[in-house]
């Protein structure tokens, strides 16, 4: 077998052995964070919870993921995916299902604080451990099949939450939205056992490749992680404080705020849009992420035939802050769900591309470390986003004057990454090389 049957052989072995289960667990992750935005419509009436108080309890998850991100993946780093993916979901899962016998406001603010505790490295982890088994070339691809569990998770979520919540309801003595928790909250703990046995160490050791893939991506990624450290390695401490890391962090921060502003509030935005039942609103907020899933797709395809991510990123950015105009000002209902729909697609096709952005520079602890300080300073926009949205709600009686907020912070995500690459690629330039391994993808 020559080296190019070799190579496309052995990246449709990554595809198909990997990336579908990270998927589901990514699906599991994202509606264990976010059915909490479900059972807002009924549980909030049941528990006397203002906007504000759901907004700062939907927030306070990313305060726990903040505090514990870094650490969590240096932890990974040094035992291994397996044991501690499959940590991370027993134990949220078993947090996620203990929301159901949340009796109050404080009980409220301390689950979701314990629930991204135990989140905390799943992401980032994922992250890394694609970066340890997709040569750069393709990687942006593969991080953007494994984010596609996103949406996935919204377009299955949001039938099979309503649909517990409608007909479980009063059950076995239980509201439906506490079955919801309950369920929910169990799948997770199984995929999370699942993962113990599935997920593989590292490359070398995987046994579903022969003898010549194994070596051909084996020595790729070495050669590709020596190119990176040849460049200039940082320590843990260094990447902590290094000007790329933070500015990256800053800017996934912004687009998080936009992201989890809306989708924690999404079922109830559109039921603000009026003449809905609360099992129509849910079932409605399917649809902006069944967009925003094909224009994912399409967006990560263009931009890795064309080579480009600049305006890849950009432009979906500045297309999803129009979208959360069109909805914070919207004259009727379906303008305002056409806004979602436009907003969901901008936002999450412009963060899609983001993530193979630290691996780029880094490589071993100091990736790990970096991508979890990255994704810990971004999340803390899932506190400031929700919080701003009930804020606002509470303050003005309506979301416009969240989504105009929320529609600057996208707007900014995208003008910052359009400068940082830019940037790289003036540097590169100059010093007549390549650029950084995957630099290519980003002129």
């Amino acid at each position: 077998m020559d080296t190019s049957q070799t190579e496309k052989s052995t990246i449709n072995k990554l595809y198909w052995n990997i990336l579908p289960f990270l998927v589901l667990c990514y699906i599991v992750a994202f509606l264990d964070r976010v059915n909490v935005g479900f059972a807002a419509l009924h549980m909030n009436e049941t528990l006397a919870f203002s906007a504000k108080i759901f907004g700062f309890g939907a927030g306070i998850f990313s305060i726990g993921y903040f505090l514990f991100e870094v650490p969590s993946n240096l932890i990974l780093h040094r035992v291994g995916a397996r044991i501690w993916i499959a940590r991370i979901m027993v134990t949220w899962g078993i947090i996620s299902a203990g929301f159901a016998f949340v009796g109050g406001e404080m009980s409220f603010y301390v689950m979701r604080f314990l629930l991204g505790v135990a989140e905390a490295g799943f992401f980032p982890g994922i992250v890394l451990y694609l970066s340890l088994w997709f040569p750069a070339r393709v990687l942006a691809s593969a991080t953007a099949i494994f984010i596609l569990g996103l949406p996935v998770s919204v377009l299955i979520g949001a039938p099979v939450s309503t649909a517990i919540i409608a007909y479980m309801n009063n059950f076995a003595g239980f509201h439906g939205w506490q079955w919801m928790f309950l369920i929910e909250g169990a799948l997770a703990v199984v995929v999370g056992v699942i993962a113990f046995f599935k997920l593989e160490s590292s490359p070398a050791k995987a046994k579903w490749l022969d003898a010549n893939e194994r070596q051909w991506l084996v020595q790729t990624l070495d050669q590709e992680r020596r190119q990176k450290e040849g460049k200039g390695q940082y320590s843990v401490m260094q990447t902590l404080v290094n000007g790329k890391v933070l500015l990256l962090s800053f800017a996934i921060f912004c687009n998080i705020t936009a992201l989890f502003g809306v989708t924690l509030w999404m079922p109830q935005i559109i039921k603000g849009f009026g003449g809905l039942s609360n099992t129509q609103s849910g079932l409605l907020t399917a649809i902006p992420y069944l967009c925003a899933g094909i224009c994912m797709v399409l967006n990560a395809r263009h931009s890795d035939k064309t080579g480009e991510k600049r305006l890849h990123i950009l432009l979906p950015a500045s297309i999803g802050a129009v979208g959360l105009l069109v909805a914070g000002f919207s004259p009727s209902p379906a303008t305002g769900l056409i806004g979602l729909c436009i907003a969901a697609s901008g936002i999450l096709s412009s963060n899609i591309l983001f993530w193979p952005l630290p691996t780029m520079f880094l490589t071993g602890a100091a990736a790990a470390a970096g991508i979890g300080l990255v994704n810990s300073v971004g999340n803390l926009g899932g506190f400031v986003g929700p919080y701003l949205t009930g804020w606002a709600r509470d303050a003005f009686g309506n979301y416009a004057a969240g989504m105009v907020v929320l529609a600057c912070m996208v707007l900014a995500y995208g003008l910052i990454i359009f400068t940082f690459l830019s940037g790289m690629n003036a540097r590169a330039s100059r010093a007549g090389g390549d650029g950084y391994v995957g630099a290519t993808s980003s002129r």
